[in-house]
């Protein structure tokens, strides 16, 4: 079958790999239909040591199901399954918490041996804990907008639930990627009255404002906070959500955070020190969040996919077959492209 390897620093290949095979009697293997790139992929893509074998890499897909192994309970050849971005146990103490990113005996796809979900099938882990059944036969838009819900949907989710959003609430949003876009849609769905979005594409802003954001702040830096504040009265965001991993990114959250306000840090961190200065300890602004576990979220997300309520598949504007992944990859790293579907 065809699959999607890293090389190194720019170097994405699709090449010829071994079909998956059962490895386990909790394995499954997936057909997949539709995976994509997500922007944390461009780190390794911007920062890979040379491989010539190739690594596996991808981490969002949908598919259906082929094969499974005689210990699987839950699933059914020929259903239609998402996989969240990290496979799972569903048992294990962390996952009952919801933590499945922290399973004691899970692990991240492309890694320690496991497939990548940038390619045409993959072997999964412990499917019975890992696999969501999707019903029914959904078109093109809402095949789109269920595979949000492997990553992009739920880590938008998880950074309003960590600040804490609530119905009434003023939300401010860092940064207008297909995460930042989410954390709108999120926060609107949790009853936020009022949504500010700092970005300054306007193809993403205008997107987010069809999401729900009510404002577009353009500036960045401490002339971002200033505006964030005039929009408050001087107060600033109820809850700010930081969707890059930026330092500055950062900054700007905590500064533009109301007194007593929660930031949910979600953007993968590319600093080691937190800003948090007397200033932010004086006012009680407090930073919650990291990497979304989104088996926990699904089916609470679910209804709202299902019924139309929320379409985060419009995220993707940009789809291509497995031989443009590379392509796909160049499009998001000079931002000519939001979020790129692959359809093998």
């Amino acid at each position: 079958m065809k699959a999607t390897l890293i090389h190194g620093r720019h170097d994405i290949r699709v090449a010829d790999v071994p079909d998956p095979v059962l490895r386990d009697d909790a394995d499954a293997i997936v057909h997949v239909l539709r995976s994509c790139i997500c922007g944390s992929d461009l780190w390794p893509y911007n920062s890979a040591v040379d491989s010539p074998g190739g690594n596996r890499i991808g981490h969002e897909f949908l598919g259906v199901v082929e094969d499974t192994g005689s210990a699987v309970r839950t699933l059914r050849p020929g259903q239609l399954v998402v996989a969240p971005f990290v496979w799972a146990d569903n048992t294990c103490d962390f996952c009952t918490q919801g933590l499945h990113t922290s399973c004691r005996h899970g692990g991240g796809w492309g890694s320690d041996g496991t497939d990548g979900g940038q390619g045409e099938a993959v072997r999964v882990p412990f499917a019975d804990g890992t696999l969501v059944p999707m019903p029914g036969e959904p078109d093109d838009a809402l095949l789109a907008s269920m595979l949000t819900l492997s990553d992009v949907f739920p880590t938008g989710h998880h950074a309003a639930v960590s600040a804490n959003v609530r119905r009434g609430d003023t939300v401010a949003v860092v940064g207008d990627g297909a995460v930042g876009l989410s954390a709108v849609l999120a926060a609107h769905r949790l009853g936020a009255e009022r949504i500010i979005l700092l970005g300054r594409h306007t193809d993403r802003t205008d997107l987010g404002r069809t999401f729900g954001a009510t404002d577009v702040v353009a500036e960045r830096g401490d002339e971002a906070v200033e505006r964030v504040r005039e929009l408050t009265g001087g107060d600033g965001a109820h809850a700010t959500l930081e969707c890059v991993g930026y330092v500055e990114a950062l900054r700007t959250a905590i500064e533009s955070t109301r007194d007593g306000g929660l930031v949910g840090r979600v953007g993968v961190s590319q600093y080691t020190d937190v800003p948090l200065g007397v200033g932010s300890f004086m006012r009680n602004v407090g930073i919650r969040g990291g990497v979304a576990p989104a088996r926990a979220y699904i089916e609470e997300l679910l209804p709202d996919v299902l019924d139309g309520t929320v379409r985060p598949g419009r995220v993707f504007d940009r789809t291509v077959g497995l031989d443009g992944v590379p392509d796909g990859y160049r499009a998001m790293n000079e931002r000519e492209a939001l979020k790129v579907l692959i359809a093998p």
